[in-house]
């Protein structure tokens, strides 16, 4: 085949799910709130929510379980895509090894804390390929924009309680996680 023919018949190259995640906590309050902006085929959709009498580790669960909430469902053309996961948090950098497994055939051994949350996550993530980097905090990068919601989200838990809410979308459309050429 000729290099044109070859073009042609090649498999398109799939863009991964690009998902950042940030928890805050506060250990006297006990009190966290998360942050989770995903980009999917150019299109950024992005959630925060937080709530009382908790833990840092439930804290960055939630954000990983909502950032894993509305993939799309296996047997659609979309979800073969890898994800990509960037999280400022220590406590979800221990889950590594973890979620790169929930993609695969072989399972590594299951937590056995905050399975309601883990059932979410595990749902989200069934025979997609998924890849938990842990990241520093730049300012004005991506992280810094998600962890600023998680902020905003832990101070709303303390003052009014539980909550979830989507990110607005002028907001996510200053996210600085776009890549350059991405509608949004």
């Amino acid at each position: 085949m000729t290099g044109a023919a070859a073009e042609c018949y090649a498999p398109p190259m799939t863009r991964p799910i690009r998902t950042w995640i940030c928890a805050a906590y506060h250990a006297v309050y006990r009190c966290g709130g998360w942050a989770a902006v995903r980009v999917s085929q150019g299109q950024a959709s992005g959630a925060a929510g937080g709530e009382r009498h908790t833990t840092a580790r439930r804290t960055a669960l939630a954000g990983l379980a909502a950032a894993m909430r509305d993939l799309p469902a296996a047997g659609e053309a979309a979800s073969s895509q890898p994800v990509f996961i960037q999280t400022t948090s220590v406590e979800l950098a221990g889950f590594a090894t973890f979620l790169a497994g929930l993609g695969g055939t072989a399972q590594a051994a299951a937590p056995d804390e905050d399975l309601d949350l883990w059932a979410q996550i595990v749902t989200g993530a069934r025979g997609r390929p998924l890849e938990l980097v842990h990241t520093a905090l730049e300012p004005g990068g991506p992280s810094a924009f998600v962890s600023a919601w998680a902020d905003l989200a832990r101070d709303k838990a303390k003052a009014s309680g539980p909550f979830t809410a989507a990110i607005p979308k002028p907001n996510l459309a200053k996210f600085p996680g776009r890549m350059d050429g991405e509608a949004s």
